[in-house]
């Protein structure tokens, strides 16, 4: 007679999920690749192309300076139009009767008016202030608002009108009873908009920023209708001597593709950066455990 028995258990597992395949997922991606192949293989095969001029006016000095100076437009542009979105944003959401007015006018003219158009008329100033000066001393217009600057004050206007009312409804998409929450427990509105109010909006206000800069970035392409030195422009500076059009226009499109690209690259960890932080794995949300 045994004095111990053992007895074996058994451990009732789930079957394997078997996932069946999506045809319709597997045809759209086979239809997709394939129109890619066929125009990249009509765009290929054409004889009138010079698909060697290429790589060598990617980085052809002139090409160079005008990516620099794109980028130098584009950030320049950002800052500024940030800058005065934000003292427009809170104008648009004063009190202030007179102050909501004036925000509300400069959005209307310009995001309203289309950026060549403000473009030419930045750059044609002079028609209305041919000079500027204090007492005895003056200058032209013409040799201050150089097609540099006709371009900046174009682009940063414009963005800032465009900015002031993203930042205004991330601001206003906060819930007022937080506002009134933070009152109550003695903070100051300056310490309830640094700690809770733009914080919160940050998240709402980051994504349409990233687009907008990006959108900036194709947009400074325009100032090129006034003989600004940026990209495009120096693009065709160079087809108007050699007369290969396609291969520059190529050129500048493969940079502004690659400037686009790092641009979306950062804005997508900038955005995951300000997404909330769990303090605990109980915190979650419940959609973790169900991919686990």
């Amino acid at each position: 007679m045994a004095l111990f028995t053992t007895q074996t258990t058994t451990m009732n597992l789930p079957p394997p999920v078997s996932r069946s395949i999506n045809w319709g997922q597997f045809a759209t991606g086979a239809s997709a690749i394939l129109a890619l192949v066929l125009i990249g293989a009509i765009v290929a095969q054409s004889q009138s192309v010079q698909w060697s001029e290429i790589p060598r006016y990617l980085v052809h000095p002139s090409i160079l300076r005008g990516v620099l100076l794109t980028l130098e437009l584009t950030a320049g542009a950002m800052v500024f139009g940030i800058g005065l979105g934000c003292l427009l944003a809170i104008m648009a959401t004063s009190t202030n009767i007179v102050l909501r007015a004036i925000a509300a006018g400069f959005v209307w003219w310009f995001r309203g008016v289309p950026l060549i158009v403000q473009i030419f008329l930045w750059f044609n100033i002079a028609l209305f202030i041919p000079q500027v000066g204090v007492g005895h001393y003056s200058i032209s217009i013409n040799d201050l608002v150089t097609p540099a600057l006709a371009g900046f004050l174009a682009l940063g206007l414009h963005e800032a009108a465009n900015m002031s009312e993203i930042i205004r409804s991330g601001l206003l998409a906060i819930d007022r009873g937080q506002r009134e929450a933070a009152t109550a427990l003695g903070l100051k509105p300056g310490q309830t908009f640094r700690t809770i109010i733009l914080p919160q909006a940050a998240r709402l206000i980051v994504p349409p920023t990233g687009n907008q800069a990006i959108g900036m970035l194709k947009a400074s392409a325009i100032v090129s209708v006034i003989g600004m030195q940026d990209l495009l422009t120096q693009a065709q500076v160079i087809y108007a001597r050699n007369f290969l059009v396609i291969e520059l226009l190529f050129v500048a499109s493969i940079w502004y593709l690659a400037i686009t690209t790092v641009a979306s690259i950062g804005q997508h960890y900038l955005e995951k950066s300000l997404q909330p932080k769990f303090r605990s794995g109980a915190d979650k949300p419940r959609d973790d455990a169900k991919r686990a």
